[in-house]
């Protein structure tokens, strides 16, 4: 519901002066209750992104070939001067890794929602801004001023949120088609430190051990009507959270010590399957690349 609402007041800011009032309030409106509906999605409490990653017909590409190109995206997503090219980049990827990865659109929403989040809060920040004087496509008395929103802003938030939309994009075509081990193996081939791969690799597995705790000490609080009232549901969710806590030195420990007494020397290795480079792979993400490398480049040129 958050995301539905602060999708709606960024869109409506947005929009504000480039359309009428009350039909840009109404595609807010639209935008936010779309994204309420089709994003609300539970996966039981469990991460299922190795899931689709496995699921996805990407999924025999070159692990290599896939980071690279996603990485390279990312770059022209930053560095667009405008943003129609990460909103193209957006929605093409986004539609490939729907079509091709054997994820539905709503799942994909109920993924996006985590990160939309943080992006929208940045978006309205972005927008408004605090004034003596009411002057700007939309503004709102508050306090011994007002709240408005410049067409300088609208552009200004319309570029960052263009660019983190199909920044994010990347990394979830990335993500939802190639699993852990494989991205770490490739970081580790490009020479990245250890210690930061094997951190990487404990820190994504403790999130499914937490998580799995997590249920169960919150489904046994509730059989025991933990959460029946405001107060209660208050000091139950302290009693879980302080329960995990202590919870997770242990099973760290216990891990720990299974890990050496499976000879742990400090690295964990992982049986990779070598995936060559093929050329359908090659072709779609290089002219992928290739045209939103000259998209960037034109937009350079136009706005130099």
């Amino acid at each position: 519901m958050i995301t539905g609402v602060l999708a709606a007041l960024v869109l409506f800011g947005l929009c504000a002066g480039a359309m009428p009032a009350g039909a840009a309030a109404a595609l807010g409106i639209l935008a936010g209750a779309a994204l309420w509906i089709f994003g609300r999605h539970s996966h039981g409490g469990v991460l299922v992104i190795d899931v689709y990653a496995r699921r996805s017909r990407y999924f025999a590409w070159s692990p290599a070939l896939k980071t690279a190109a996603c990485v390279l995206l990312l770059i022209l997503c930053v560095v667009s001067p405008t943003s129609w090219v990460p909103l193209a980049l957006a929605l093409i990827l986004a539609a490939l890794t729907v079509a091709g990865g054997g994820i539905t659109p709503r799942d994909y929403l109920a993924l996006l929602s985590f990160p939309a989040v943080f992006l929208l809060l940045s978006g309205l920040a972005l927008l408004w801004d605090y004034a003596p004087a009411g002057d700007g496509v939309l503004a709102v008395p508050f306090w011994n001023g007002w709240l408005v929103v410049t067409a300088a802003a609208q552009a200004r938030a319309r570029l960052v949120t263009a660019r983190a939309l199909g920044a994010v994009s990347c990394l979830y075509f990335l993500s939802l088609s190639t699993t852990l081990p494989e991205i770490l193996a490739v970081l580790r081939r490009a020479h990245v430190p250890q210690v930061m791969t094997e951190l990487a690799i404990l820190i994504y597995r403790y999130l499914f051990v937490l998580l799995s705790a997590y249920g169960a000490m919150k489904d046994a609080a509730a059989s025991r009507l933990g959460y029946s009232g405001f107060a209660r549901s208050i000091r139950t969710t302290g009693a879980v959270y302080g329960n995990l806590l202590s919870s997770s030195f242990r099973r760290s420990g216990a891990c720990f010590d299974a890990m050496e007494s499976r000879c742990y020397d400090g690295e964990i290795r992982f049986l990779q399957r070598e995936k060559p480079v093929t050329l359908p792979a090659a072709l779609l993400l290089g002219g992928l690349a290739a045209a939103a490398a000259a998209g960037t480049l034109l937009a350079v040129r136009s706005c130099g």
